[in-house]
């Protein structure tokens, strides 16, 4: 089976890295479901990218949302058989550690690890049971434990460190089953989160995440951590 047969769903897919990847993945011939919270960011998104994109309304915030993004997205295409957990926030602004804003940090989980891990849970099976998948996981050195070295965007950090370790967990369950999970970090990257100044745009951020996805039958590469298609340390 070619790309041209498979199909992916990319969550936050409507602007930024997330409308890349689905730029590039479509490119390479696959069907490519744009989630976004708003269906009309979605359908903007899907006109941009060309035929080969459908919209979904899509809040990973919701675990009603994404049931029902999940069935109307089998019910479009028949499967899925790509995730791109691309969804996400940062809302630290200047807060630094030992200071908390509880709020700030359950909403920065609640989309950056547990939305991911609700699409993980909606997705996955399928997946499984098709014998083939790929799940990307799209995070940050900021996530890494080796290069922490300041207290810059706390919760961040943590809810990506916390995707980090999903990643390795899932990948590990799913050891032999034809589903590989890894996980992509774009850099920084001209985006709504990025800003305007960060040095890569958003064709270069997209291109780890959109190999990962794109990773040949019979490639065993799964539970790691990439940066510019190479390893990076946990």
């Amino acid at each position: 089976m070619g790309h041209g047969d498979r199909t992916a769903l990319v969550t936050g897919g409507a602007r930024g890295i997330g409308l890349e990847i689905g730029r590039q993945l479509a490119d390479r011939g696959l069907r490519v479901l744009v989630g976004a919270r708003k269906l009309e960011a979605a359908e903007e998104a899907c006109r941009a990218i060309g035929p080969a994109a459908l919209p979904l309304a899509l809040d990973v915030t919701s675990a009603t949302s994404v049931g029902e993004a999940v069935q109307k997205a089998r019910e479009l295409t028949g499967g899925i058989d790509v995730l791109v957990n691309n969804a996400g926030v940062s809302l630290d602004g200047e807060l630094r550690p030992p200071y908390l804003d509880e709020g700030i940090l359950r909403a920065t989980l609640d989309t950056n690890l547990t939305g991911a891990w609700r699409m993980a849970e909606a997705v996955v099976p399928g997946m499984v049971e098709a014998g083939y998948g790929r799940v990307v996981n799209v995070t940050s050195s900021y996530g890494s434990l080796a290069l922490m070295d300041s207290g810059r965007h706390p919760a961040y950090r943590m809810s990506k460190a916390a995707l980090n370790a999903l990643t390795r967990m899932l990948a590990a369950e799913l050891a032999g089953t034809g589903v590989l999970v890894n996980a992509a970090d774009p850099g920084w990257t001209r985006s709504g989160m990025g800003g305007s100044s960060a040095p890569r745009g958003p064709a270069e951020g997209a291109d780890t995440p959109v190999w990962l996805a794109t990773l040949p039958q019979g490639d065993e590469t799964t539970g790691g951590l990439f940066a510019d298609r190479m390893p990076l340390p946990w």
